[in-house]
Parts: C-alpha cells; sequence; structure tokens
C-alpha cells in the first residue's frame, strides 16, 4: 500500500468514474511518474478491484527511450501494477514529428485500452503544459494577426482554452487530464519525498521544437507571473467555449433537420435568433460535418458567409458543402467534386470523413463508391417540401455499396445493411472531442443519426 498525500490523491481523483477501469500513460517521466503512483493509492484505497494498467509508449525516436520504458516496467513490477510497452514502429516524419508522435501515442494508448475492455486513459499532463500550451497558441495568433493572416481553425479563438479536462479518442474512449490544475514541481516533491526516480527526456530541452522553446522563455524570473495569466486565461476561455456550444447546440436542436441522408436543412430563422457568435458556430460545426472535414472552417469565412446569407438567397461552397439558400430554407450538402473513387469494401472504414462503413458479409467483390448523379436521378422522391434536386444531389453524393456495375443498396433502403452498415459520423470531433464541445457535439450527433456518445467519465456526467 502507497502512502502519498491522500488528501491530494483524493482531490485528484474522486470526480473520477473508474467504473471500466483506467489506463495510465507512463513515460518514464515526473508527471507520469507521479499520476501512475498516485493513481494506484487511490485506487487501492477506494476501490482495490478497479482494472489498472499502465502503458509506457516506446517512440523509438533515440537510443535510451527502450532503456527507460523498461525502467518504467521495473517500477510497475515493484507495485505489482500490470505494464505493457508499446513501440511507435516503422518510418518517421520528416516534417511535423511532435503532432505524428503524440498522434501515434494516443492511437497505441486506446488500442491497448480497448484490448483490455477499458474505456478510460490518465495522462499526466500538468498546469505547465497548460500553460505552455495557451501561450503558444496566443503567440501563433498573434503572429498571424500580424501578418494579417488566418490561423487553423481549431486553435482561432477555441483554441486559448488549452487542453481539456477529458477528450474523447475515435468516439468510444475517454482520455482525462486529472493534473490540469497541478504545478509540475509540486509532483516533483512527492516523488522526491517517497525517494522514486524519474527520467528527463532530452527532447524537452530540444529547442528546435515550439514547446522547449516556451518552455526555457519560462524559465526566467518573470515566468511565474506569465504561467498563472495563462492558466488564469485558460479557466475563462475554455468556460466561454462551452457556453457558446450550448447556445449551438441549442440552435442546431431548434432549427435543423434532415430531410435525407447527407441533406441538413436550416430554417432561416437562424439568421434571425440575434445570438449570432452561436449561430456562426454552429453553422461552422454543420458545414465541416457535412463535408466530412477534420477542421471547422476560420471563424472569418463562416462570418463572411453568414453574414451574406443574412443579405438574401445564394448557392455557394465552404468546407466542401455546398450552402443553398433558398424559399425553401437554407440547406447543407456534400458537393460532388472530390468525393472518393471506388475501392474494395473491407472491415471498418470512414468514407469520405462522413460515414463509418462497417462490412457485415465477406462474401462477394463489392465495391464502395458514390451512388452518383445518374443513379440518383432514377429514384423516386416525395414532393414534399424539400425540392426534389436536392434530395438527387444529396443522395447521390452518399456511398453505395456496387457488385458487378449493379447497386445491392442504395442510399435510401435497407437492402444494404445486410451485406454492410453506414453509420454517420461527426467529422470535427470524430478524431478528438475535448469536453468543452459536448454540447454541439451530440445534438449534431442526434441530428444526423450519429453513434451516440458514451458516458463522460467524470461522476454527475459533467466535463467540469
Amino acid at each position: 500500500m502507497l502512502d502519498i498525500e491522500p488528501d491530494f490523491s483524493t482531490n485528484l481523483f474522486s470526480h473520477i468514474d473508474f467504473t471500466s477501469g483506467a489506463v495510465a500513460a507512463v513515460s518514464g517521466g515526473s508527471d507520469s511518474t507521479a499520476l501512475l503512483l498516485l493513481l494506484k493509492q487511490h485506487l487501492d484505497r477506494v476501490a482495490p478491484a478497479t482494472k489498472l494498467l499502465a502503458v509506457t509508449i516506446d517512440h523509438d525516436l533515440r537510443p535510451g527511450s527502450a532503456a527507460e520504458a523498461q525502467a518504467v516496467a521495473r517500477l510497475c513490477a515493484t507495485y505489482a501494477i500490470p505494464h505493457r510497452i508499446l513501440t511507435w514502429s516503422g518510418r518517421k516524419p520528416s516534417a511535423g514529428l511532435p503532432a505524428a508522435a503524440r498522434e501515434a501515442r494516443y492511437r497505441l494508448l486506446a488500442e491497448a485500452a480497448r484490448a483490455e475492455g477499458i474505456g478510460l486513459i490518465l495522462t499526466g499532463h500538468t498546469a505547465d503544459d497548460q500553460a505552455e500550451t495557451v501561450l503558444m497558441r496566443q503567440a501563433r495568433e498573434e503572429g498571424l494577426a500580424r501578418d494579417g493572416g488566418q490561423g487553423p481553425a481549431d486553435t482561432a479563438g477555441r483554441g486559448l482554452a488549452g487542453m481539456a479536462p477529458a477528450t474523447l479518442y475515435d468516439w468510444r474512449t475517454w482520455i482525462v487530464r486529472p493534473f490540469l490544475g497541478v504545478r509540475r514541481a509540486a509532483l516533483r516533491d512527492v516523488l522526491r519525498r517517497r525517494r522514486v526516480g524519474w527520467a528527463d527526456d532530452p527532447t524537452n530541452a530540444n529547442e528546435a521544437f515550439e514547446r522547449p522553446r516556451m518552455r526555457a522563455t519560462l524559465a526566467d524570473g518573470n515566468g511565474a507571473q506569465r504561467i498563472d495569466d495563462a492558466l488564469a486565461l485558460a479557466a475563462r476561455e475554455g468556460g466561454a467555449r462551452t457556453r457558446l456550444g450550448l447556445g449551438a447546440a441549442d440552435l442546431i436542436g431548434d432549427l435543423a433537420t434532415q430531410p435525407a441522408a447527407g441533406l441538413i436543412r436550416l430554417d432561416p430563422g437562424l439568421l434571425k435568433a440575434g445570438e449570432d457568435r452561436a449561430a456562426v458556430y454552429a453553422l461552422r460545426i454543420l458545414l465541416a460535418t457535412t463535408g466530412g472535414v477534420a477542421f471547422l472552417p476560420d471563424q472569418a469565412r463562416g462570418e463572411a458567409l453568414f453574414d451574406r446569407l443574412k443579405a438574401g438567397f445564394l448557392c455557394a461552397t465552404l468546407s466542401r458543402t455546398v450552402v443553398d439558400y433558398r424559399r425553401a430554407g437554407l440547406f447543407l450538402r456534400r458537393e460532388a467534386r472530390g468525393l472518393p473513387a471506388a475501392a474494395a469494401a473491407t472491415g471498418s472504414v470512414v468514407w469520405d470523413g462522413r460515414r463509418r462503413i462497417t462490412l457485415n458479409d465477406s462474401g462477394g467483390a463489392l465495391l464502395i463508391a458514390p451512388f452518383g448523379a445518374a443513379a440518383a436521378k432514377r429514384l423516386a422522391v416525395s414532393k414534399g417540401e424539400t425540392p426534389p434536386s436536392l434530395l438527387r444531389a444529396a443522395l447521390a453524393a452518399e456511398p453505395a455499396l456496387w457488385q458487378a456495375d449493379k447497386c445491392p443498396g442504395s442510399p435510401r433502403d435497407g437492402r444494404a445493411l445486410t451485406v454492410a452498415e453506414a453509420r454517420p459520423v461527426v467529422a470535427p470531433f470524430a478524431r478528438f472531442l475535448p469536453s468543452f464541445d459536448l454540447a454541439p457535439a451530440r445534438a449534431v450527433a442526434g441530428l444526423i443519426g450519429a453513434a451516440p456518445l458514451p458516458a463522460p467519465p467524470f461522476r454527475g456526467h459533467s466535463a467540469g
């Protein structure tokens, strides 16, 4: 039994639901080592039957990484904690290495969690990491503003909230960061009192990368105040982002419908709701979802489109989405350009960023391809409030199964379901869904028929 500040560990972990067990991501650094020991103490005290697995990702980027992973294995053996070492194998990119390593890390952690039937991953990100993240994003925005440019959609404004307390990965595995309010120095004090060592990754001091450069600037005399200011900014922006998402979710729930697969209708009341910021946010999310794009269109383009819509009817394209505003309403559908080429149907794939297609029957040579304008033209469509031309255009861009030039099932009937299932995905949140954005993600999922979100990993289902 460990004995490390029981009140400290209780405050850190008591709000987290460990029903499905937990994977602790442990690199061997001070933050993740403290995470492992504090989490072990907490679970031993309050839920000793909880499945706990420590996982170390060896990125295989430097000679000492394998030895550090083995040191974590020995520490875990000391405390009878099951441990796995997973290696990021294969060629590494010459550019964008930190982002690629981060993506590989989360993918491997999630695979380990799913293999054990665990839906929760904990990481050791600290308040120091949060401050660095916010300051890096703030510096990028200031630089772009000076240059008159536009930033990436998910960093402009929204990014100043920093890392979320929890993030849903791949729409099924929660990543929780319980140390976002804890300074690294406090965690190292815990380890020193227990006489537990840790590894220092030399990459963290390599100023060829952005984060180490920011970390170095925070080591000066004014660093503590800058960190406090950044954390206060993250708290304000996180609250603002959550409130904005709630407003957007209400508008989507009240004013958006789906007349057919791939076609969203927005009531023109969206343009007159008197909540332009929430309305623009809702529009950006729906544009990315309809177009199957992982990032929201940037704020400036979203606002410009919204202003044009308020001025009157139009037909425009943004984020691979055709925006068609006419008397019958404001419609969004996937544009016909750039649809995926025909490909063999195998296993489970995300098609065009919009549909997760799972093959139920492996027999027969099946292709997945767009239904197409010619096939859609032959469909009988109802003459209701939605113009038939829009229904056909939307259905033409939907995936269909083809076999020997014949279509076993169209996007509108159920025959294809015996062979494969196509489930909509909420493209901008399909890979990473920060807890700030749960409300609009849930609203869009309900609108388009995506899989429901798993319950948040906090007791009482709160992201805060």
